[in-house]
């Protein structure tokens, strides 16, 4: 994990400490074996996890700092395996993070993760559901500064997935690949009508230099309407 700590050494100017150091290398761990009996990841080999998931997970702090330092509450979309809201967790414990997914085995695996790397922790949590369903819980919408999500759907979808989610002020973050215009210009009515704008793109490339990624930085101006999001399956089917 040595590539992981000079990351953020550079990003924060502290390395990572050794409980840090632990839990990320148990987190790899985890990851690996539940592989070998469900499908998690199609990257296994130590050096890549830890680029491709762990650095690229929390490279969003280079673009929005307050992640290090603001006691934020964070909802992972989709978070799959855990990424990229468990990694982020470990390097900014001051964050207040839902990891929401709707696949109760992946939830499984990553509380398994939680009561082992971070058991007294009681600002983490894994929930199972859709975000069609999570969206409409009164307990949920409109309850975060930030929600982000590193799924591969295309940004119309996210954006009714996700902004439900995040309070007026708020912003839903996106991690996409370098070639973005396109699909942004695509889902613009659709973030308009969320209650959202697309207030920057940042983009970056992470250590090597072969890969690039792009946040986008979606704000929400005001309320989602009651409307959203609409019944599972619908955003997917027919993207406004």
């Amino acid at each position: 994990m040595k590539a992981l700590n000079d990351y953020v050494k550079n990003l924060s100017g502290h390395e990572l400490s050794d409980r840090q150091m632990k839990q990320y290398e148990r987190y790899y761990e985890m990851l690996v074996e539940k592989n070998k009996v469900m499908n998690l990841t199609a990257i296994t080999e130590r050096d890549e996890v830890c680029l491709k998931h762990f650095i690229d997970s929390i490279a969003i702090c280079e673009k929005m700092p307050d992640l290090l330092s603001k006691p934020l509450s964070v909802i992972d979309v989709g978070c799959g395996a855990g990424f990229p809201g468990l990694p982020l967790k470990i390097l900014a414990s001051n964050i207040d993070l839902t990891l929401y997914d709707a696949l109760r085995k992946r939830i499984d695996f990553l509380q398994e993760v939680i009561d082992e790397i971070l058991p007294t922790d009681e600002k983490i949590r894994a929930v199972h559901g859709r975000a069609e369903e999570g969206g409409r819980n009164r307990s949920m919408r409109d309850s975060y500064d930030l929600a982000v999500s590193r799924a591969v759907s295309r940004m119309s979808v996210l954006a009714e997935y996700c902004l439900p989610f995040v309070k007026v002020g708020g912003y839903f973050v996106a991690y996409k690949s370098d070639e973005i215009d396109e699909e942004i210009k695509d889902a613009s009515n659709a973030i308009d009508k969320l209650g959202g704008t697309v207030e920057r793109i940042e983009r970056l490339t992470l250590p090597g230099g072969e890969i690039k990624r792009s946040f986008v930085f979606v704000k929400k101006n005001k309320p989602t309407p009651k409307a959203y999001p609409r019944k599972p399956g619908t955003a997917a089917k027919d993207p406004l």
